[in-house]
């Protein structure tokens, strides 16, 4: 069983910036690709940056691609999500998942373990 938990989550104004981190623990974490995911009142769950095991590889939805910046440290068991230039459309709960299937993977159902989300609100 692989446990994640997210934080860094808040309010902040337009423009500005958070990281969310998300800490996992139970399995060997180097062997699990990680996805950041978001889901805003009355959406489907949507894709937002994955990481590939050893950090090499890394993708983003269009919509923040240039602004967000994914990143992984496996001595700490913990993956990132930088988040600048944030507008209010990224107002959302964000969840850290994990997967071991290899590729370029945006489906919500193809990750097995999920944190418990971490709330972002962006003002006008």
């Amino acid at each position: 069983q692989v446990q994640l938990v997210e934080s860094g989550g808040g309010l902040v104004q337009a423009g500005g910036s958070l990281r969310l981190s998300c800490a996992v623990s139970g399995r060997t974490f180097s062997r699990y690709a990680m996805g950041w995911f978001r889901q805003a009142p009355g959406k489907e769950r949507e894709f937002v940056a994955r990481i590939s095991l050893n950090g090499a590889t890394t993708y983003y939805a269009d919509s923040v691609k240039e602004r967000f910046t994914i990143s992984r440290d496996n001595a700490e068991n913990t993956v990132y999500l930088q988040m600048d230039s944030l507008k209010p459309e990224d107002t959302a709960l964000y969840y850290c998942a994990a997967t071991p299937r290899v590729g370029v993977i945006t489906i919500p159902k193809t990750y097995d373990y999920w944190g418990q989300g971490t709330q972002v609100t962006v003002s006008s």
